[in-house]
């Protein structure tokens, strides 16, 4: 059946080659041609080797390739001469391997299956917090127990957001303090100012964020609740403002 066809597509136009050239002239497949003076009164043409000088010598035409000559052995040409076992090795495991893509897989689950575990099993668990970590306000005392807060305000004037409110009254020595400290969380950006403001140190931002309420005045921090604040994180705040003191 390939005889065939070939055979009839030379019959409507000539076959091309990559050279360039073509195959013409040629008969059809098993096509009986009239007799010659001193030739074979019939005979075969094998479409194989169409214009081939030695299998085809009445229809062989010089002016096209040559099969048996420049056809198959410019086939045999483009293989090497000699194969090497290492390039025969080297392509099978590429072939069955697919090192372009496997390898990357594989380094992938090998690196990620014996990295360490990064997962922290919150709240049993907690990570490590910077001393810079701005976090739930307080108010801090001194070690005698009396309040730090001297009510210049410098945190209420600085304050971005205009969450804090402060009011004072003359203490009987002429000093001031504190009767109203308020902070509204709902308010507030954690910028920090009001601490860096704060000459004495009374109001920072402690290591605490779990404070999450399910009402929004219970975000409304008063006076009392900033003390207590600063009573229950005392020793963690006190660290903290070692560490700051020494970076600014």
């Amino acid at each position: 059946l390939a005889n065939r066809a070939l055979a009839k597509a030379v019959q409507n136009k000539s076959l091309v080659l990559r050279s360039g050239r073509a195959f013409s002239h040629l008969a059809s497949y098993e096509t009986e041609q009239p007799a010659k003076e001193g030739s074979v009164s019939d005979y075969h043409v094998d479409t194989r080797m169409a214009n081939s000088k030695y299998y085809n010598p009445h229809t062989f035409d010089p002016q096209n390739l040559d099969y048996q000559k420049d056809v198959r052995l410019s086939i045999r040409d483009e293989l090497p001469d000699e194969i090497d076992g290492a390039d025969i090795a080297e392509g099978l495991y590429q072939q069955l391997f697919h090192t372009e893509l496997v390898w990357p897989v594989v380094w992938f689950a090998g690196y990620t299956a014996f990295e360490p575990d990064h997962v922290i099993h919150y709240p049993w668990e907690k990570g490590p917090l910077s001393p810079m970590f701005r976090g739930e306000h307080a108010l801090r005392r001194y070690p005698t127990g009396e309040e730090r807060c001297i009510a210049c305000k410098l945190c209420e004037a600085t304050c971005p957001a205009f969450a804090i409110v402060i009011e004072s009254e003359p203490r009987p020595d002429g000093s001031r303090r504190t009767t109203k400290y308020d902070i509204d969380m709902t308010k507030c950006i954690f910028c920090g100012f009001c601490q860096e403001a704060c000459p004495v140190d009374a109001i920072v931002e402690g290591p605490n964020y779990e404070y999450s309420t399910f009402l929004h005045e219970e975000l409304l921090y008063d006076k009392k609740k900033l003390i207590e604040n600063g009573d229950k994180w005392e020793p963690q705040l006190a660290r903290i403002m070692e560490v700051k003191t020494r970076t600014r």
